[in-house]
């Protein structure tokens, strides 16, 4: 381990040992649930990497839905994966941000609308 405290072939065997729900695996109009261990999140794809969110951070602080990115998913730290939307175990990072606590189950629905 170096003196930052990563250990950079742990994090890289990692990387490549995550699953989760792959960018190129959500259309639009597909909806995902992420519970994460404080908040569940409803997620829907809007196309052309545009994501409309609620629950989480984004009721509590904007009461409403929010349309952002996904920048991807880390494992807490700065070291984000970016093919991954979703992952059980890691953090979801938000265009505007919003990092959320680490997941622990994802539903993904396919062409479905939240009512």
């Amino acid at each position: 381990m170096n003196n930052s405290g990563y250990d950079l072939t742990a994090m890289t065997t990692a990387a490549a040992r995550a699953t989760g729900v792959n960018r190129l695996d959500v259309q639009p109009g597909d909806v995902l649930i992420v519970k994460t261990r404080n908040s569940v999140y409803a997620v829907r794809s809007l196309g052309e990497s545009s994501f409309s969110v609620s629950g989480g951070w984004f009721d509590r602080t904007l009461g409403q839905p929010f349309q952002t990115t996904i920048a991807g998913c880390t494992w807490g730290g700065t070291v984000l994966k970016r093919d991954l939307v979703a992952a059980c175990g890691m953090h979801l990072e938000f265009g505007n941000r919003v990092v959320t606590s680490a997941i622990q189950k994802i539903c993904h629905f396919r062409n479905r609308t939240l009512n």
